[in-house]
């Protein structure tokens, strides 16, 4: 569920008209509801009823107002870089919320998360593993680490987005997975206190999350038996939603499987929620440049371009185009919404059937709150657009507009070119 809806034909978010938002602000932008984040959140969490802790999936949307909101709901935040774990600090998100995944973590972010004294590292190889003994031993500390097993158990979701196979790059792989445990129980530094995997992202069945969870309850029960105190299970991979036709599980059925598999294991759960948490709290707001009709198909020409949203280039995703102003008595159309990017994959939908639109007309881009703005870019050299949260009649501008100044601010014309 969400909190946009029509009144008298014309499209609100909660209790503000998105058009007001429009003639404020300009477009394109991203618009948030307050209530929608808050009531997602509180149903995911109440859903699991043994010990838990659900860690946002910062990647999916990282403002510091929505970390805010979601922190003093009783998140914790899954971070993937240095920058999401200052995101998180910045948004008043206690260390011991905080889980650190990725491939990728360079000296200086361990350095930073060993600081924070984050709850624990999802370590994602044995090279990532020696890294952080090394860092946790030089700076006299402890780190907490699970290892992230790969249990190679297939989604069935889009390949982009699919982390759980042996062919991706994540984790490490669940036959070798003991011996690197036995390892990091020696190594200086580390304390081991999880067992982490991630299968993949918009999720829309149970089962692969139960068969991941038959593979690791194996292997959990082989790792106490060798003396290790494994009281944290993070069970990453993300609940998908409704962009189209899909019927994700609701949050009460997927915590009930979990609770099932997990009877008498004495753990304490760490969820990595992301999309089902934002995807369908947030709108991309744009406005209609252009209508062109060519020998082939329509175009309706928009100002937001792939670079403002990119997964229907991407992934191929849909996301439903909704009118701001609603008009009955107009016919349908079958188009492509394109943006203005300079690249032939520049759309937003195609072939799309959808109400008769003008220039300067109004288009929501609905289920567009995750990895929607987080993935934006400035290609084409187009500033960043603003992010918007609406909460009851009033909203906040909690991201601003990009000006053209700040494009170039870091950039530095030495001098043998100043001539």
């Amino acid at each position: 569920m969400h909190h946009f809806h029509y009144r008298d034909d014309r499209l609100f978010a909660e209790d503000v008209p998105v058009a007001a938002i429009a003639a404020r602000v300009g477009t394109p932008f991203y618009l948030y509801s307050h209530a929608t984040l808050e009531h997602h959140f509180r149903t995911f969490d109440a859903a699991y009823h043994g010990p838990h802790l659900t860690c946002f999936s910062v990647k999916s949307l990282s403002n510091l107002a929505v970390l805010r909101l979601l922190a003093r709901l009783g998140a914790g935040m899954d971070v993937v870089s240095g920058g999401e774990l200052y995101r998180a600090l910045r948004a008043g998100v206690p260390g011991e919320r905080i889980c650190y995944s990725g491939v990728g973590k360079t000296r200086r972010e361990i350095d930073a998360a060993l600081a924070a004294d984050i709850l624990m590292f999802n370590v994602e190889s044995p090279q990532e593993l020696d890294a952080i003994s090394a860092r946790a031993k030089a700076l006299g500390c402890i780190a907490r680490v699970a290892l992230r097993v790969n249990p190679d158990v297939d989604p069935k979701t889009h390949p982009y987005i699919s982390t759980g196979l042996k062919k991706n790059k994540f984790g490490i792989d669940i036959e070798a997975a003991e011996a690197e445990y036995r390892r990091a129980a020696v190594l200086p530094g580390l304390e081991v206190c999880g067992l982490d995997c991630h299968i993949g992202s918009q999720l829309t069945k149970v089962s692969p999350f139960v068969d991941s969870l038959v593979r690791l309850k194996e292997l959990l029960a082989r790792l106490r038996a060798m003396g290790l105190d494994i009281h944290y299970l993070d069970l990453g991979g993300g609940l998908g939603i409704t962009y189209d036709k899909e019927e994700p599980p609701h949050p009460n059925d997927y915590a009930a499987a979990i609770e099932r598999e997990l009877d008498g294991l004495d753990l304490t759960v760490i969820f990595e929620p992301g999309r089902v948490i934002v995807g369908n709290a947030g709108v991309l707001v744009t406005r209609v440049l252009y209508v062109k009709d060519g020998s082939f198909k329509r175009f309706v020409i928009v100002d937001a371009g792939m670079n403002d949203l990119v997964r229907p280039s991407l992934y191929g995703s849909y996301h439903a185009l909704w009118p701001v102003a609603r008009d009955a008595g107009r016919g349908e159309a079958e188009a492509d919404v394109v943006g203005p990017i300079c690249e032939s994959g520049d759309f937003l939908a195609q072939g799309r059937v959808l109400p008769e639109v003008r220039a300067g007309e109004l288009l929501a881009a609905m289920s567009a709150g995750a990895y929607g703005f987080t993935m934006s870019s400035n290609y084409n050299s187009r500033p960043r657009v603003p992010e918007i949260l609406v909460k009851g009649d009033r909203f906040f501008v909690i991201k601003k507009r990009e000006t053209y100044a700040r494009l170039v601010a870091g950039e530095v014309v030495p001098d043998f070119l100043k001539d």
